[in-house]
């Protein structure tokens, strides 16, 4: 997800209904048009708002149930804007194998946040992902978009003073 996307200022419901209708249509023809749908929406709004359900299951001819069901079942798709900043930890075994896991529960401490929340204020997100291609110098953090490795509880620390 773009930063520009999730800075960008939040747009009226009857304007994002307009905009996620047309997202879906450019994509409706496309084989399994569903979750590149979602993609876009995401991609351009920031998040898929639960008005945005039935938009697009109208576009696709399913049901509301069906789209509502895929956009829970992966974690890829925020039903919530996300915080300014997003901070992803890579719960994936090579992480966990040299301490991913505690990261993650550091970072939960000093966040207040579990993983797929964002903080009260609105400054970050904390996300677990399940690889972030760094496996050599786990555990890997990404913060903002840019790749750390061989994150250490002190240096997350820093991160998020940086981040916030």
């Amino acid at each position: 997800m773009t930063t520009e996307a999730l800075s960008a200022a939040p747009v009226p419901a009857a304007g994002r209904a307009h905009r996620v209708r047309e997202l879906a249509t450019e994509r409706k023809k496309l084989r399994g048009a569903l979750i590149p749908i979602l993609h876009a929406v995401q991609e351009e709004l920031g998040y898929v708002n639960q008005a945005d359900i039935p938009v697009i299951a109208d576009v696709l001819n399913l049901a509301v149930a069906e789209v509502h069901g895929v956009v829970t079942f992966y974690r890829d798709f925020r039903r919530e804007p996300a915080g300014r900043t997003t901070v992803r930890i890579c719960q994936a075994e090579a992480c966990r194998s040299v301490g991913a896991v505690e990261l993650g529960e550091h970072a939960k401490r000093r966040t207040g946040v579990g993983f797929g929340e964002t903080t009260y204020d609105g400054k970050l997100s904390v996300d677990e992902v399940f690889c972030l291609g760094n496996c050599a110098l786990g555990p890997a953090v990404e913060v903002g978009g840019r790749l750390h490795g061989r994150v250490t509880p002190t240096r997350l620390d820093a991160l998020l003073g940086e981040a916030r």
